[in-house]
């Protein structure tokens, strides 16, 4: 079922069918549009790279905010199958991957617009492992600020991170960052276009926002 642009920005949890059903473009009726009429929010992957199955709580607080997400582990997730053979484990840079994606979608909730890039974390610790038989994974994250960019086109993140497996902390990510930019999105792949070739991210955009 569809909901409302007003309703998507206003809604404090989600659900595994919501999540894929957003990074899929079909869960919001009336998106933001760009100058060419097309939707023009940052996204979430699709499965399996998407690296949570639900959020379950979204505080927003002016600046700053909370939000949890989940996800599942089953025995034959992907990454078990070839990390490592006779030693199966979830990369570690993946939990940070999930921080960086609820960044991005907590920025899309705060009515950033364009295309979410993950920018970097201040720290990452890694204490602890998620193996085959576990079973859930926690991501609490703390946003520490939410902000645009002194031209008012880019908007910006901040948080910080606990990763829980079966509510035994194993990670902390502090001062993780996430941007959101435009005329970023390369909506013809794979055809060689404009934005076919990345590259260096504004420097004004990125570096000014950040230095607040």
């Amino acid at each position: 079922m569809q909901i409302s642009y007003a309703e998507f920005l206003k809604k404090t949890s989600f659900s595994h069918e919501e999540l894929i059903a957003f990074g899929q473009g079909n869960l919001v009726s009336n998106p933001p549009l760009d100058t060419n009429g097309l939707p023009d929010f940052p996204s979430l992957p699709s499965p399996p790279f998407l690296m949570f199955h639900r959020v379950k709580d979204i505080q927003k607080k002016g600046s700053r905010g909370r939000l949890i997400g989940e996800q599942d582990i089953r025995l034959d997730d992907w990454f078990f199958q070839c990390h490592f053979k006779g030693d199966p484990v979830q990369p570690g840079c993946l939990g940070v991957d999930a921080v960086w994606q609820l960044l991005g979608f907590y920025a899309t909730l705060c009515g950033g617009k364009g295309s979410g890039r993950a920018l970097g974390a201040r720290e990452i610790e890694f204490f602890g492992q998620i193996r085959p038989y576990n079973k859930l994974v926690t991501y609490d994250i703390e946003v520490k600020r939410f902000m645009g960019s002194p031209t008012g086109q880019a908007t910006f993140v901040i948080g910080s991170a606990t990763v829980l497996v079966d509510h035994e902390p194993i990670y902390a990510i502090k001062d993780a960052k996430v941007g959101c930019f435009p005329d970023l999105k390369y909506r013809d792949y794979p055809l060689k276009s404009e934005n076919a070739v990345g590259g260096r991210l504004s420097k004004d955009e990125n570096e000014s926002g950040l230095s607040k």
